[in-house]
């Protein structure tokens, strides 16, 4: 009953978004003006502009075309896409995330190969190699990985993945100290929380949260991976010498993590709503200033709570966020951050079947992609954004920096089309980055007095080096890209399914036990009955073709 309500309130509320911004029209919906209309949905949550955004009139101006952007409210990506499917008709272009490969199969998708030679910076996104790695079974392309994409030279000083986050306010306090292990991670949380339970204005501190709704939970889940020193391969463990694959989950690690999880709950550390609190009540609970430290992906957590932490002022409190290089034993090199771009093959941006421009469509994306239109996507508007020295190098204000943090701003004035196609790395000037964040005197400029107090105490320039930098990973890397494509139709896609169902139902369990082992002994009988080897052997399929495919190139 209650799914059957929720499939009716997803149709109506996909059917009136199809009334308003006209899904599939992008041929005939025009401006007065002769700007091309076209729409987008994404199926992931992100706030949406106003119709009269400045800059998106802007690119308009340029391009001839705009794009009506939904994104994903009140259910799951493949919900979404379902009800999209169900009534057959598509926004022009569409990114299912979870559901893409329910596109794919309902046939809702446009091949993109025919096309590609005629958009040259499209084509330009990706290597030959890296094209054919995204054909589907019958052989075409349909869509177009947006993220990770480096032009030229990496200048990464965002850690934009995951870490064990902890507030500069606690390093502070103790004099910032090493902090490598995951025993000391938590030591030096209770020892601050003991003598600093409360903040300035006398509300309880919340030592260790987790995020644990929906596919949120690798907040809880994955962090044996990263403690063992391995890459974030997403779904299991790939020995860099012989490439076998073996699983995160069963590691003695992962035993000691949970253990230690549920330690820290016993000693109440670890937030008693960890595992029934929404996405939005954690976010406002790190917004608050109130969280030491959690383990998440920096950009899960960081243009929201960090904005309004910074906002609110909280970062003179000391309630900004930093990485810190955590393993299980000071013996591993931990691989939180490794260089290169990575393609996420299982989605990207694709153009449906509905679009009666596709064409059109394609140009647009390409212009998206030239560097004056790329600049204005991610740098604004010259002396309104961000102001340009006698030798060419961008940078911004205090003031322009405030106000691109803004909520309203961002809404009224910047337009990214943060789903769209768009490059890391080197400005083609030669000068600057593609984007202020990796821009590295920028970045400096940009963050927060007890940041940067921080980063000097550790002789440290960027989130990065807080961390290390490993090179790139095997070409197997990363092989979540694959897991993301499995589908309960064959025998891998079932075990990854109940896995994660399992999972979902018997950490939170394991953490709040009041007799571990009693409750891990649980856990691991009611995970061996999903058949995880059946998962582990087509990964090690998969892992050897990608390497086999690799070497065709070289």
């Amino acid at each position: 009953m209650k799914r059957r309500r929720l499939i009716a309130l997803l149709l109506t509320a996909v059917t009136a978004a199809s009334l308003v911004t006209g899904c599939g029209k992008g041929k005939d919906k025009s401006s007065e003006d002769g700007v091309k209309e076209f729409t987008a949905f994404f199926a992931v949550p992100n706030p949406e502009i106003n119709d009269d955004n400045e800059i998106q009139q802007m690119i308009a101006e340029k391009t001839g075309a705009k794009v009506k952007e939904t994104w994903l409210t009140g259910q799951t990506a493949e919900e979404a896409v379902g009800t999209l499917i169900a009534g057959g008709e598509y926004p022009d272009f569409i990114e299912g995330a979870g559901g893409q490969k329910q596109l794919y199969d309902a046939g809702a998708l446009v091949a993109l190969d025919d096309y590609l030679d005629d958009y040259p910076n499209i084509k330009e996104f990706f290597t030959e190699q890296e094209w054919d790695s995204l054909r589907q079974d019958d052989g075409h392309i349909y869509w177009i990985p947006q993220f990770s994409n480096i032009y030229g030279e990496e200048r990464t000083c965002e850690h934009n993945d995951e870490a064990f986050w902890i507030q500069t306010r606690v390093l502070k306090w103790a004099g910032y100290p090493e902090v490598k292990t995951l025993d000391q991670y938590f030591d030096l949380i209770a020892k601050y929380n003991e003598e600093n339970p409360t903040m300035e204005d006398g509300t309880a501190n919340i030592p260790y949260t987790i995020m644990c709704e929906d596919w949120r939970y690798f907040c809880l889940e994955n962090a044996p991976m990263f403690l063992d020193g391995y890459p974030n391969d997403g779904c299991c463990l790939v020995d860099p010498e012989t490439h076998k694959v073996t699983d995160y989950n069963t590691t003695p690690t992962a035993i000691a993590y949970f253990k230690k999880l549920n330690e820290e709950y016993k000693n109440g550390l670890v937030d008693r709503e960890s595992f029934t609190q929404t996405y939005d009540e954690y976010i406002a609970k790190l917004s608050s200033g109130r969280v030491l430290g959690m383990v998440d992906q920096w950009w899960d957590f960081a243009f929201n709570a960090g904005d309004a932490i910074k906002s609110a002022g909280l970062d003179k409190q000391g309630c900004s966020y930093v990485p810190l290089p955590i393993t299980i034993d000071e013996g591993i090199t931990n691989q939180w951050h490794n260089a290169g771009g990575v393609v996420n093959v299982s989605s990207g941006l694709a153009i449906s079947v509905s679009c009666e421009d596709v064409e059109g469509a394609l140009k647009f994306v390409d212009d998206l992609l030239e560097q004056d239109i790329h600049d204005l996507r991610f740098w604004g508007v010259e002396g309104t954004d961000y102001q340009v020295d006698d030798e060419g190098v961008f940078s911004r204000t205090d003031e322009m920096r405030t106000q691109c943090a803004d909520t309203a701003y961002k809404a009224s004035h910047l337009c990214t089309y943060s789903y769209f196609p768009q490059w890391l790395g080197a400005n083609r000037d030669g000068i600057n980055s593609m984007k202020p964040a990796e821009q590295e005197g920028e970045f400096y400029d940009a963050l927060t007095d007890d940041v940067k107090e921080c980063f000097d105490a550790y002789g440290a320039k960027s989130y990065v080096d807080m961390l290390g930098k490993n090179d790139s990973p095997g070409s197997w890397y990363p092989m979540w890209s694959y897991s993301n494509t499995y589908t309960t139709d064959t025998d891998a896609g079932m075990a990854w399914t109940k896995i994660g169902e399992v999972k979902h139902e018997y950490l939170p369990k394991v953490v709040m036990a009041d007799n571990f082992d009693s409750a891990w002994k649980d856990y691991m009988k009611k995970y061996e009955e999903c058949k995880p080897e059946d998962f582990l052997e087509d990964l090690q399929k998969e892992a050897d073709r990608r390497i086999k495919e690799a070497e065709k190139y070289k």
